[in-house]
């Protein structure tokens, strides 16, 4: 069978943003002599998960161009090496951009193979104005509140009030922190890791990033080459397309996922009753989402917060067979109780949300050129919307605060690269997150690097998540610096298959339980197998980010 990483490299395939790719002459320019840095001061801040987990802070340069400016703080975890001689820092990011990375160190040294994690300092840390991180953003706390607007626009009207919606976010960020926003970027978060390096007291670094750290480990590349020791990529952003052309690919791969899962519940239909045709379960759930924009589950889920409830199924499909139960109670039972519960559990956000959030949309909408013309997103979001209606006007308002950010736009760095040393990059084939062109981008544009592809699997972050296959192509590559090569006929140097899609479990079984991990909250379905496990806490970790 012809798999899909063979058909993009027969066909030439490769989706690609407007984006011209820069030449390298519009990298930023290298920064000043830095001054010098004080040693971390490591204290314990065990948690009961991580017993061994230690605690620094570090300042840099709000602005790394001015050294002698204004400092902020940058929130570090560490787990020791424990082998007598380390490989030196493992330094790894979940994602976001937003996304707390403190809790992301105890995990990946819980995860890796022993004799692998024990070679490494694990270091996590919340990047500028995430989390514990000082000043950590709020730009205007409780915007995701209870019932929104529609998000699919009924008219003139209900379209200016999401737009008066995404303007007033973009006014009370750019009131609130007009001296921080100009340097709430990727670049700027880059030289942010270069100084954890340096404090580290390490010539070079080894790096893991998930989803949008996969990004800023691409810049950090180009502009550190010569500091890069290892670098694994997991669930790839195409940087051909940030971000605006990056959320379009997004809108169509959310809108199949969806459809996969639709099809999933209907091959399920003994335990959720919602029949054997996946056009009429998805039809079914469309009618769920028109009845709750008249009357809102629970007061307060409307159909805004239903796609923001079953998001969260596009990233990990174990969250199926509870999104599922809830659909069905819904539809068949008039049970709204379930659905409720749902969305506390997947879409309700909290503070550390909102904090997410704001740094999500100030280091996009800084990051590179958006549309300025209300008309433009109008003319795309309702084209798109007519071929994915999923979640296309959801995740329009959840970036349009770009189009009246108070900030200019920079212009990315051209992340082509021939001086690293090979970096594995590691991508399912159907991921709607980071569609899997994403990861195809990227491997042509690093020399050397190599690409393992999880075939037919539709999560989003797919190492150490319950793949064996894919965790021993990490565990050998961060153990020695080894990747796999392929034949030079397809894409993929290496081809893992995915996991098996989730079982239906049965009501008494189905139990969600929602915690504290890191900064936001997030949700775990109780799982039935060892993959199902580690799947739950990594997609946890890794939150649901755009």
């Amino acid at each position: 069978m012809t798999t899909r990483a063979g058909m993009l490299i027969a066909a030439g395939a490769l989706v690609a943003g407007t984006t011209t790719v820069l030449p390298a002459s519009a990298n930023p320019r290298p920064e000043p002599t830095p001054r010098p840095i004080a040693p971390l001061v490591w204290s314990g801040c065990a948690t009961q998960a991580y017993p061994k987990l230690q605690c620094a802070t570090l300042k840099v340069p709000l602005n790394h161009d001015d050294p002698a400016g204004r400092n902020i703080t940058i929130a570090l975890t560490r787990i020791p090496h424990t082998a007598k001689e380390s490989q030196g820092p493992l330094v790894v990011n979940p994602g976001g951009p937003g996304g707390s990375g403190r809790t992301m160190a105890g995990f990946v040294a819980a995860s890796l193979p022993a004799k692998v994690a024990a070679q490494y300092d694990v270091i996590g840390f919340d990047p500028r104005g995430v989390g514990r991180s000082e000043p950590a953003l709020n730009c205007r706390p409780g915007h995701f509140d209870p019932v929104r607007h529609d998000s699919v626009p009924s008219g003139a009207e209900g379209e200016q009030r999401g737009v008066e919606r995404a303007q007033a976010f973009a006014k009370s960020c750019g009131e609130k922190y007009a001296d921080v926003l100009p340097y709430i970027d990727t670049v700027s978060t880059a030289r942010d890791l270069d100084a954890i390096r340096a404090a580290l007291g390490a010539p070079k670094l080894t790096y893991l990033g998930y989803s949008y750290g996969t990004y800023l480990g691409a810049v950090y590349a180009r502009l550190y080459p010569e500091r890069v020791r290892r670098m694994a990529l997991d669930s790839v952003v195409n940087p051909q397309g940030v971000w605006y052309e990056d959320n379009i690919a997004q809108d169509y791969a959310f809108d199949t996922r969806h459809k996969d899962f639709m099809a999933w519940v209907a091959r399920q239909d003994a335990t959720y009753g919602l029949g054997t045709d996946p056009a009429a379960v998805e039809a079914a759930w469309y009618r769920m989402r028109g009845a709750l924009r008249q009357n809102p589950a629970g007061g307060k889920v409307g159909p805004g917060e239903l796609e923001d409830t079953y998001l969260p199924g596009g990233y990990y499909n174990g969250y199926w067979p509870k999104l599922a139960e809830a659909f069905s109670a819904y539809v068949n039972d008039k049970d709204a109780v379930p659905l409720t519960r749902a969305y506390e559990n997947f879409g309700a956000a909290d503070s550390g949300a909102d904090n997410s959030y704001s740094i999500y949309t100030s280091v996009q909408c800084r990051d590179a050129k958006w549309p300025r013309d209300w008309n433009t997103w109008r003319t795309d979001n309702w084209d798109v919307h007519a071929k994915a209606p999923f979640s296309t006007w959801n995740n329009a308002w959840y970036n349009a605060p770009c189009a009246f950010w108070p900030v200019d736009s920079l212009t990315p760095p051209d992340v082509s690269n021939d001086e690293v040393p090979p970096v594995l990059i590691l991508q399912a084939t159907d991921d709607a997150a980071t569609p899997y062109e994403g990861g195809v981008a990227l491997h042509r544009m690093i020399q050397g690097s190599s690409l393992v592809v999880e075939e037919g699997g539709g999560n989003h972050g797919v190492t150490l998540g319950g793949n064996d296959c894919l965790d021993e192509h990490l565990a050998t590559y961060l153990a020695t610096g080894t990747v796999p090569r392929g034949d030079g006929q397809t894409e993929a140097d290496a081809v893992c298959a995915a996991l098996p899609e989730p079982e239906p479990k049965p009501k008494t079984q189905a139990k969600t339980q929602t915690k504290k991990v890191g900064e936001k909250r997030t949700a775990t379905v109780a799982p039935a197998t060892t993959a199902a496990t580690g799947g739950a806490v990594l997609h946890a970790l890794l939150g649901h980010e755009r």
